[in-house]
Protein backbone atom coordinates (compact mmCIF):
# COMPACT_ATOMS: atom_id res chain seq x y z
CA UNK A 1 0.00 0.00 0.00
CA UNK A 2 1.21 3.51 -1.00
CA UNK A 3 1.34 6.05 2.18
CA UNK A 4 -0.33 8.75 2.25
CA UNK A 5 2.53 10.96 4.03
CA UNK A 6 5.91 11.25 2.95
CA UNK A 7 8.76 12.55 5.77
CA UNK A 8 11.88 13.95 4.67
CA UNK A 9 14.92 14.45 6.97
CA UNK A 10 16.88 17.65 5.91
CA UNK A 11 20.41 18.15 7.39
CA UNK A 12 22.27 21.09 7.36
CA UNK A 13 25.38 22.53 8.69
CA UNK A 14 23.30 24.78 11.20
CA UNK A 15 20.10 22.91 11.12
CA UNK A 16 18.39 19.30 11.37
CA UNK A 17 14.86 19.17 10.36
CA UNK A 18 12.10 16.63 9.65
CA UNK A 19 9.30 17.41 7.29
CA UNK A 20 6.24 16.00 6.28
CA UNK A 21 4.97 16.11 2.92
CA UNK A 22 1.85 14.81 1.24
CA UNK A 23 -0.48 15.77 -2.20
CA UNK A 24 -3.48 17.36 -1.74
CA UNK A 25 -5.38 17.26 -5.08
CA UNK A 26 -2.59 18.80 -7.66
CA UNK A 27 -0.42 20.47 -5.41
CA UNK A 28 2.23 18.95 -2.31
CA UNK A 29 1.75 20.32 1.06
CA UNK A 30 5.24 20.22 3.22
CA UNK A 31 4.86 20.73 6.80
CA UNK A 32 8.11 21.44 9.33
CA UNK A 33 7.39 18.72 11.84
CA UNK A 34 11.20 19.19 14.00
CA UNK A 35 13.99 21.49 13.68
CA UNK A 36 17.21 21.12 15.81
CA UNK A 37 20.07 23.06 15.89
CA UNK A 38 23.23 21.54 14.59
CA UNK A 39 26.86 22.79 14.23
CA UNK A 40 30.42 21.58 15.39
CA UNK A 41 31.69 20.34 18.24
CA UNK A 42 35.27 20.48 19.96
CA UNK A 43 36.57 17.36 21.14
CA UNK A 44 40.37 16.76 21.98
CA UNK A 45 40.86 15.54 18.65
CA UNK A 46 39.27 18.43 16.67
CA UNK A 47 35.68 19.22 15.45
CA UNK A 48 33.08 16.35 14.89
CA UNK A 49 29.55 16.15 14.22
CA UNK A 50 26.98 14.86 16.58
CA UNK A 51 25.13 12.94 14.80
CA UNK A 52 23.95 10.44 17.86
CA UNK A 53 22.31 13.41 19.05
CA UNK A 54 20.63 14.47 15.32
CA UNK A 55 19.68 10.78 15.25
CA UNK A 56 17.93 10.73 18.49
CA UNK A 57 15.43 14.10 17.33
CA UNK A 58 15.07 12.68 14.28
CA UNK A 59 13.82 9.38 15.26
CA UNK A 60 11.27 11.23 17.65
CA UNK A 61 10.36 12.79 14.87
CA UNK A 62 9.41 10.34 12.91
CA UNK A 63 7.47 8.90 16.13
CA UNK A 64 5.35 11.71 16.17
CA UNK A 65 4.30 11.51 12.70
CA UNK A 66 4.03 7.71 12.66
CA UNK A 67 0.81 8.07 15.22
CA UNK A 68 -0.47 10.81 12.74
CA UNK A 69 -1.28 8.56 10.10
CA UNK A 70 -2.31 5.75 12.93
CA UNK A 71 -1.13 2.70 11.33
CA UNK A 72 -0.55 3.76 7.89
CA UNK A 73 2.95 3.08 6.26
CA UNK A 74 4.87 5.89 6.11
CA UNK A 75 8.17 6.71 4.05
CA UNK A 76 11.22 8.67 4.91
CA UNK A 77 14.09 10.10 3.12
CA UNK A 78 17.55 11.55 4.11
CA UNK A 79 19.45 14.17 2.39
CA UNK A 80 22.23 16.14 3.53
CA UNK A 81 25.73 17.91 3.18
CA UNK A 82 28.39 16.14 1.38
CA UNK A 83 31.85 14.51 1.87
CA UNK A 84 31.92 14.09 5.33
CA UNK A 85 31.78 10.39 7.14
CA UNK A 86 31.57 7.73 9.67
CA UNK A 87 33.64 4.98 9.46
CA UNK A 88 32.14 1.70 10.70
CA UNK A 89 33.57 -1.58 11.89
CA UNK A 90 32.86 -5.46 11.25
CA UNK A 91 30.34 -5.21 13.99
CA UNK A 92 28.70 -2.26 12.78
CA UNK A 93 29.83 -0.19 15.58
CA UNK A 94 30.68 3.64 14.45
CA UNK A 95 34.26 4.07 15.37
CA UNK A 96 33.55 7.89 16.53
CA UNK A 97 31.43 10.87 15.69
CA UNK A 98 32.35 12.03 11.62
CA UNK A 99 34.92 14.89 11.99
CA UNK A 100 33.22 18.38 10.25
CA UNK A 101 34.55 19.07 7.46
CA UNK A 102 35.61 22.48 8.50
CA UNK A 103 38.15 20.78 10.55
CA UNK A 104 42.21 21.36 10.15
CA UNK A 105 43.50 17.97 9.77
CA UNK A 106 43.12 18.19 5.90
CA UNK A 107 45.29 21.57 5.62
CA UNK A 108 47.98 20.53 3.45
CA UNK A 109 46.74 17.41 2.10
CA UNK A 110 45.44 18.91 -1.54
CA UNK A 111 48.84 19.54 -2.12
CA UNK A 112 50.23 16.22 -0.85
CA UNK A 113 47.60 14.93 -3.65
CA UNK A 114 48.79 17.35 -6.11
CA UNK A 115 52.29 16.17 -5.53
CA UNK A 116 51.51 12.47 -5.80
CA UNK A 117 48.93 11.92 -8.74
CA UNK A 118 48.94 15.24 -10.44
CA UNK A 119 45.72 17.79 -10.13
CA UNK A 120 45.13 17.61 -13.65
CA UNK A 121 44.90 13.80 -13.43
CA UNK A 122 42.46 13.76 -10.40
CA UNK A 123 40.40 16.31 -12.13
CA UNK A 124 40.55 14.31 -15.43
CA UNK A 125 39.29 11.27 -13.26
CA UNK A 126 36.48 12.97 -10.86
CA UNK A 127 35.46 16.22 -12.65
CA UNK A 128 35.30 17.26 -9.22
CA UNK A 129 36.66 21.03 -7.56
CA UNK A 130 39.62 20.40 -5.70
CA UNK A 131 38.90 21.30 -1.80
CA UNK A 132 40.47 20.39 1.13
CA UNK A 133 36.93 19.28 2.81
CA UNK A 134 36.31 16.83 0.04
CA UNK A 135 36.68 13.03 1.39
CA UNK A 136 39.78 12.13 -0.71
CA UNK A 137 42.17 14.87 1.83
CA UNK A 138 40.38 14.08 4.43
CA UNK A 139 40.81 10.13 4.31
CA UNK A 140 44.38 11.52 3.54
CA UNK A 141 44.35 13.01 6.92
CA UNK A 142 42.71 9.72 8.27
CA UNK A 143 44.76 6.70 7.02
CA UNK A 144 47.49 6.75 9.72
CA UNK A 145 44.28 6.24 12.31
CA UNK A 146 43.48 3.40 14.12
CA UNK A 147 39.81 4.05 13.22
CA UNK A 148 40.92 3.85 9.72
CA UNK A 149 42.31 0.55 9.72
CA UNK A 150 40.03 -1.42 11.90
CA UNK A 151 36.73 0.57 9.73
CA UNK A 152 35.35 -2.06 7.22
CA UNK A 153 33.01 0.52 5.55
CA UNK A 154 32.31 4.25 5.21
CA UNK A 155 29.15 5.86 5.37
CA UNK A 156 28.38 9.27 4.65
CA UNK A 157 26.47 11.20 6.90
CA UNK A 158 23.17 10.74 5.49
CA UNK A 159 24.05 6.98 4.60
CA UNK A 160 24.64 6.62 8.05
CA UNK A 161 21.67 8.14 9.60
CA UNK A 162 19.79 5.37 7.03
CA UNK A 163 22.36 2.77 8.61
CA UNK A 164 21.56 4.01 12.22
CA UNK A 165 17.40 3.44 11.24
CA UNK A 166 17.67 0.11 9.06
CA UNK A 167 20.80 -1.34 9.52
CA UNK A 168 20.86 -1.45 6.09
CA UNK A 169 24.48 0.11 4.22
CA UNK A 170 24.72 1.96 1.11
CA UNK A 171 26.30 4.40 -1.04
CA UNK A 172 24.06 6.90 -2.83
CA UNK A 173 24.92 8.01 -5.70
CA UNK A 174 24.30 12.02 -5.76
CA UNK A 175 26.59 12.13 -2.74
CA UNK A 176 29.13 9.83 -3.73
CA UNK A 177 30.04 12.11 -6.45
CA UNK A 178 30.79 14.88 -4.44
CA UNK A 179 33.90 12.86 -2.37
CA UNK A 180 36.55 12.96 -5.49
CA UNK A 181 36.73 9.14 -5.17
CA UNK A 182 33.59 8.58 -8.18
CA UNK A 183 34.30 8.86 -11.89
CA UNK A 184 31.12 11.17 -13.05
CA UNK A 185 31.06 9.56 -16.41
CA UNK A 186 31.09 5.99 -14.59
CA UNK A 187 30.12 6.03 -10.94
CA UNK A 188 32.61 3.81 -10.27
CA UNK A 189 35.40 4.32 -8.12
CA UNK A 190 39.01 6.16 -9.27
CA UNK A 191 40.90 2.94 -8.29
CA UNK A 192 43.99 3.60 -9.99
CA UNK A 193 44.45 7.15 -7.94
CA UNK A 194 43.24 5.76 -4.70
CA UNK A 195 45.87 3.18 -4.86
CA UNK A 196 48.80 5.74 -5.87
CA UNK A 197 47.14 7.72 -3.08
CA UNK A 198 47.70 4.91 -0.59
CA UNK A 199 44.00 4.96 -0.21
CA UNK A 200 41.72 1.60 0.51
CA UNK A 201 38.98 0.76 -1.74
CA UNK A 202 36.99 -1.72 -0.20
CA UNK A 203 35.45 0.71 2.37
CA UNK A 204 32.46 1.61 0.24
CA UNK A 205 28.99 0.03 0.57
CA UNK A 206 26.75 -0.67 -2.29
CA UNK A 207 25.33 1.83 -4.52
CA UNK A 208 21.90 2.83 -4.43
CA UNK A 209 20.14 4.91 -6.52
CA UNK A 210 17.46 8.09 -5.41
CA UNK A 211 14.19 6.24 -5.64
CA UNK A 212 14.91 2.81 -4.58
CA UNK A 213 14.35 1.40 -1.31
CA UNK A 214 16.69 1.04 1.54
CA UNK A 215 15.01 -0.87 4.02
CA UNK A 216 12.65 -1.02 7.04
CA UNK A 217 13.26 0.65 10.18
CA UNK A 218 14.43 -2.07 12.80
CA UNK A 219 12.10 -3.53 14.91
CA UNK A 220 14.31 -2.46 17.81
CA UNK A 221 14.72 1.12 16.72
CA UNK A 222 11.11 1.36 16.43
CA UNK A 223 10.10 0.22 19.72
CA UNK A 224 12.48 2.63 21.24
CA UNK A 225 10.49 5.63 20.49
CA UNK A 226 6.89 3.51 20.38
CA UNK A 227 6.81 3.93 16.86
CA UNK A 228 2.69 3.46 15.45
CA UNK A 229 3.05 2.50 11.81
CA UNK A 230 5.38 0.91 9.93
CA UNK A 231 8.14 2.90 8.24
CA UNK A 232 10.51 2.57 5.56
CA UNK A 233 13.77 4.05 4.13
CA UNK A 234 13.72 5.41 0.33
CA UNK A 235 16.80 6.98 -1.31
CA UNK A 236 16.60 10.29 -2.46
CA UNK A 237 18.91 12.52 -3.76
CA UNK A 238 20.74 12.83 -0.37
CA UNK A 239 22.89 15.55 -1.69
CA UNK A 240 21.05 18.45 0.36
CA UNK A 241 22.24 20.27 -2.85
CA UNK A 242 21.32 17.52 -5.68
CA UNK A 243 17.52 17.77 -3.74
CA UNK A 244 17.70 21.58 -3.83
CA UNK A 245 18.34 21.31 -7.53
CA UNK A 246 15.28 18.98 -8.43
CA UNK A 247 13.48 21.40 -6.45
CA UNK A 248 13.83 24.91 -8.57
CA UNK A 249 10.51 25.16 -10.39
CA UNK A 250 12.13 26.17 -13.70
CA UNK A 251 9.42 25.75 -16.43
CA UNK A 252 12.52 26.06 -18.77
CA UNK A 253 15.31 23.53 -19.41
CA UNK A 254 17.95 26.42 -19.68
CA UNK A 255 17.92 28.04 -16.07
CA UNK A 256 20.49 28.88 -13.78
CA UNK A 257 21.05 28.44 -10.43
CA UNK A 258 22.50 29.27 -6.59
CA UNK A 259 21.73 27.12 -3.92
CA UNK A 260 21.93 29.54 -1.02
CA UNK A 261 22.08 28.66 2.87
CA UNK A 262 25.82 28.43 4.78
CA UNK A 263 27.72 27.91 1.23
CA UNK A 264 26.30 29.18 -1.99
CA UNK A 265 26.35 26.24 -4.49
CA UNK A 266 26.15 27.78 -7.87
CA UNK A 267 25.86 26.50 -11.46
CA UNK A 268 23.92 24.81 -14.33
CA UNK A 269 22.20 21.60 -14.47
CA UNK A 270 23.23 19.87 -17.59
CA UNK A 271 22.82 16.38 -19.71
CA UNK A 272 26.78 15.50 -19.59
CA UNK A 273 29.48 16.89 -17.66
CA UNK A 274 32.47 19.13 -18.45
CA UNK A 275 35.55 18.22 -17.59
CA UNK A 276 38.34 20.13 -19.37
CA UNK A 277 41.40 22.19 -18.64
CA UNK A 278 39.51 25.09 -18.88
CA UNK A 279 37.17 23.83 -16.61
CA UNK A 280 39.73 22.38 -14.39
CA UNK A 281 41.13 25.61 -13.88
CA UNK A 282 38.02 27.54 -13.41
CA UNK A 283 37.84 24.70 -10.38
CA UNK A 284 34.16 24.06 -11.39
CA UNK A 285 32.75 20.61 -10.01
CA UNK A 286 30.40 18.00 -11.98
CA UNK A 287 28.05 16.47 -9.77
CA UNK A 288 25.63 13.56 -10.32
CA UNK A 289 21.84 14.74 -9.95
CA UNK A 290 18.35 12.94 -10.39
CA UNK A 291 18.24 10.86 -13.81
CA UNK A 292 21.74 10.80 -14.53
CA UNK A 293 21.82 14.69 -14.95
CA UNK A 294 24.90 16.65 -14.08
CA UNK A 295 25.45 19.33 -11.93
CA UNK A 296 27.53 21.69 -13.16
CA UNK A 297 29.02 23.95 -10.08
CA UNK A 298 31.23 26.00 -8.11
CA UNK A 299 30.98 26.26 -4.16
CA UNK A 300 31.37 30.03 -3.49
CA UNK A 301 30.69 31.96 -0.32
CA UNK A 302 27.25 32.01 1.19
CA UNK A 303 25.67 32.95 4.50
CA UNK A 304 28.93 31.59 6.54
CA UNK A 305 30.89 34.92 6.97
CA UNK A 306 27.63 36.53 8.36
CA UNK A 307 26.99 33.44 10.39
CA UNK A 308 30.63 33.75 11.72
CA UNK A 309 30.30 37.62 12.41
CA UNK A 310 26.93 36.79 14.12
CA UNK A 311 28.63 34.19 16.41
CA UNK A 312 31.38 36.39 17.11
CA UNK A 313 29.04 39.54 18.11
CA UNK A 314 27.05 37.31 20.19
CA UNK A 315 30.58 35.81 22.15
CA UNK A 316 31.96 39.48 22.55
CA UNK A 317 28.69 40.48 24.45
CA UNK A 318 27.13 42.81 21.67
CA UNK A 319 24.49 40.35 19.90
CA UNK A 320 23.31 41.99 16.75
CA UNK A 321 19.86 41.29 14.90
CA UNK A 322 21.24 40.29 11.49
CA UNK A 323 17.77 40.97 9.98
CA UNK A 324 17.71 44.16 11.33
CA UNK A 325 21.45 44.77 9.99
CA UNK A 326 20.48 43.63 6.41
CA UNK A 327 17.86 46.18 6.53
CA UNK A 328 20.13 49.17 7.76
CA UNK A 329 22.48 48.13 5.01
CA UNK A 330 20.85 48.46 2.00
CA UNK A 331 20.60 52.10 3.18
CA UNK A 332 24.08 52.27 2.15
CA UNK A 333 25.25 52.85 -1.13
CA UNK A 334 26.15 49.31 -3.03
CA UNK A 335 29.82 48.21 -3.79
CA UNK A 336 31.37 50.64 -1.74
CA UNK A 337 33.59 47.99 -0.14
CA UNK A 338 34.46 44.83 -1.75
CA UNK A 339 36.22 41.68 -0.19
CA UNK A 340 37.07 38.63 -2.31
CA UNK A 341 34.72 36.01 -0.03
CA UNK A 342 37.19 33.18 -1.97
CA UNK A 343 40.15 34.37 0.20
CA UNK A 344 40.95 30.79 2.40
CA UNK A 345 40.91 33.60 5.62
CA UNK A 346 36.98 33.69 5.33
CA UNK A 347 36.60 29.78 5.48
CA UNK A 348 37.33 28.95 8.76
CA UNK A 349 35.69 29.99 12.29
CA UNK A 350 37.21 33.19 13.53
CA UNK A 351 36.51 37.03 14.21
CA UNK A 352 34.88 37.33 10.86
CA UNK A 353 34.26 40.93 10.87
CA UNK A 354 38.06 41.65 12.30
CA UNK A 355 39.40 39.74 9.11
CA UNK A 356 36.70 41.41 6.80
CA UNK A 357 38.22 45.02 7.79
CA UNK A 358 41.62 43.92 7.81
CA UNK A 359 41.29 42.85 3.95
CA UNK A 360 39.78 45.67 2.97
CA UNK A 361 42.65 47.84 4.71
CA UNK A 362 45.27 45.70 3.32
CA UNK A 363 43.70 45.89 -0.77
CA UNK A 364 43.13 49.96 -0.46
CA UNK A 365 39.58 49.59 -0.21
CA UNK A 366 37.48 52.03 2.01
CA UNK A 367 37.13 49.84 5.56
CA UNK A 368 33.73 49.16 6.74
CA UNK A 369 32.85 51.50 9.67
CA UNK A 370 29.35 50.37 11.60
CA UNK A 371 28.24 46.90 11.31
CA UNK A 372 25.64 47.68 8.56
CA UNK A 373 28.35 48.88 6.36
CA UNK A 374 30.46 45.94 6.93
CA UNK A 375 27.14 43.40 6.38
CA UNK A 376 26.76 45.38 3.15
CA UNK A 377 30.12 44.72 2.19
CA UNK A 378 29.71 40.87 2.46
CA UNK A 379 26.39 40.76 0.84
CA UNK A 380 27.99 43.05 -2.26
CA UNK A 381 30.81 40.61 -2.29
CA UNK A 382 28.78 37.59 -2.40
CA UNK A 383 26.71 38.84 -5.26
CA UNK A 384 29.52 39.75 -7.55
CA UNK A 385 30.96 36.26 -6.69
CA UNK A 386 28.05 34.50 -7.21
CA UNK A 387 27.29 36.18 -10.98
CA UNK A 388 30.92 35.63 -12.10
CA UNK A 389 30.59 32.07 -11.50
CA UNK A 390 27.49 32.07 -13.53
CA UNK A 391 28.85 33.60 -16.13
CA UNK A 392 31.85 31.28 -15.89
CA UNK A 393 29.86 28.02 -15.89
CA UNK A 394 27.60 29.11 -18.75
CA UNK A 395 31.08 30.10 -21.36
CA UNK A 396 32.81 27.09 -20.12
CA UNK A 397 29.40 25.10 -20.66
CA UNK A 398 28.40 26.69 -23.88
CA UNK A 399 24.97 27.04 -22.48
CA UNK A 400 23.50 29.84 -21.83
CA UNK A 401 20.39 30.72 -19.16
CA UNK A 402 17.71 32.63 -19.47
CA UNK A 403 16.86 33.16 -15.53
CA UNK A 404 18.18 32.50 -12.09
CA UNK A 405 16.58 30.42 -9.59
CA UNK A 406 17.81 30.62 -6.06
CA UNK A 407 16.59 28.82 -3.85
CA UNK A 408 17.33 27.87 0.02
CA UNK A 409 17.94 29.73 3.26
CA UNK A 410 19.36 33.00 0.95
CA UNK A 411 15.63 33.21 -0.14
CA UNK A 412 15.16 35.37 3.02
CA UNK A 413 18.08 37.70 1.97
CA UNK A 414 16.10 40.08 -0.31
CA UNK A 415 19.10 42.97 -0.42
CA UNK A 416 21.18 39.52 -2.15
CA UNK A 417 18.38 38.63 -4.21
CA UNK A 418 18.26 42.32 -5.83
CA UNK A 419 21.94 42.36 -6.37
CA UNK A 420 22.48 38.69 -7.72
CA UNK A 421 19.48 40.44 -10.85
CA UNK A 422 21.59 43.40 -10.96
CA UNK A 423 25.18 41.53 -11.31
CA UNK A 424 23.79 38.88 -13.86
CA UNK A 425 21.71 41.01 -15.78
CA UNK A 426 19.45 38.11 -15.39
CA UNK A 427 15.57 37.84 -13.57
CA UNK A 428 16.14 36.22 -10.41
CA UNK A 429 12.80 33.66 -9.35
CA UNK A 430 13.61 32.91 -5.25
CA UNK A 431 11.89 30.25 -3.52
CA UNK A 432 11.16 27.55 -2.35
CA UNK A 433 13.54 28.25 0.97
CA UNK A 434 13.01 24.41 2.78
CA UNK A 435 14.21 23.44 -1.60
CA UNK A 436 15.83 20.23 -0.02
CA UNK A 437 13.68 19.22 1.97
CA UNK A 438 11.32 19.01 -0.97
CA UNK A 439 13.28 17.89 -3.49
CA UNK A 440 13.63 14.98 -1.07
CA UNK A 441 9.95 14.45 -0.69
CA UNK A 442 9.77 14.69 -4.50
CA UNK A 443 11.84 11.22 -5.06
CA UNK A 444 9.60 9.71 -2.52
CA UNK A 445 6.54 10.95 -4.34
CA UNK A 446 7.59 9.16 -7.69
CA UNK A 447 8.73 6.22 -6.33
CA UNK A 448 5.10 5.46 -4.81
CA UNK A 449 3.82 6.34 -8.46
CA UNK A 450 2.54 9.98 -7.63
CA UNK A 451 4.72 12.23 -9.82
CA UNK A 452 6.34 11.25 -13.11
CA UNK A 453 9.09 13.10 -14.29
CA UNK A 454 11.60 15.97 -13.53
CA UNK A 455 9.16 18.36 -15.85
CA UNK A 456 6.26 16.93 -14.06
CA UNK A 457 7.79 17.31 -10.26
CA UNK A 458 9.23 21.00 -11.01
CA UNK A 459 5.51 21.77 -12.34
CA UNK A 460 3.83 20.62 -8.61
CA UNK A 461 6.81 22.70 -6.97
CA UNK A 462 5.59 25.80 -9.09
CA UNK A 463 2.16 25.10 -8.12
CA UNK A 464 2.75 24.54 -4.37
CA UNK A 465 4.98 26.97 -3.28
CA UNK A 466 5.29 30.86 -3.60
CA UNK A 467 7.82 32.51 -5.13
CA UNK A 468 9.28 35.94 -6.07
CA UNK A 469 10.58 37.67 -8.78
CA UNK A 470 13.40 40.14 -9.17
CA UNK A 471 14.57 42.04 -11.87
CA UNK A 472 17.56 43.48 -12.63
CA UNK A 473 17.83 47.29 -11.55
CA UNK A 474 19.46 49.35 -14.51
CA UNK A 475 21.48 51.78 -11.96
CA UNK A 476 22.58 48.71 -9.77
CA UNK A 477 23.70 46.75 -13.37
CA UNK A 478 25.68 49.76 -14.25
CA UNK A 479 27.04 49.61 -10.67
CA UNK A 480 28.13 46.32 -10.87
CA UNK A 481 29.83 46.32 -13.75
CA UNK A 482 32.32 49.08 -12.38
CA UNK A 483 32.80 46.91 -9.12
CA UNK A 484 33.13 43.39 -10.95
CA UNK A 485 36.48 44.94 -12.87
CA UNK A 486 37.61 46.21 -9.35
CA UNK A 487 36.79 42.67 -7.55
CA UNK A 488 38.81 40.75 -10.20
CA UNK A 489 41.60 43.29 -9.57
CA UNK A 490 41.49 41.59 -5.79
CA UNK A 491 41.60 38.09 -6.67
CA UNK A 492 43.53 38.18 -10.07
CA UNK A 493 44.50 34.24 -8.81
CA UNK A 494 40.90 33.38 -8.46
Amino acid sequence: MRPRLHAAIDLGASSARLFSGRLEGDRLVASEVRRLANGPVSLPDGLHWNVLRIHQGMLEGLAELSRQVDGEPLWAGIDGWGVDYGLVDPAGHLLGPPFHYRDDRTAGRLEEADRIVGAGRIYDATGIQEMEINTMFQLLAERDSAAYAAASQLLLVPDLLAYFLTGERRFERTNASTTQLIDVRTGQLVEPVLALLGLRTDLFAPAVQPGQMVGPVLAEVAASVEMKSPLSVVAVASHDTASAVLAAPALVDDFAYVVCGTWSLVGLELERPVIDEDSRQANFSNELGVDGTVRFLRNVMGHWMLQECERNWALSGHPQNIGQLLGEAARWPAFRSLVDTGDPDFARPGNMAALVRAACARNGEPVPGSDAELVRCIIDSMALAIAATLAEAQRLAKHSVQGVHVVGGGVANKLLLGLIAAATGLDVVAGPVEASAIGNLLVQLRAAGQVGDRQEMRALVSRSFPTKRYEPDPALCQAANVARRRLRELAPAR
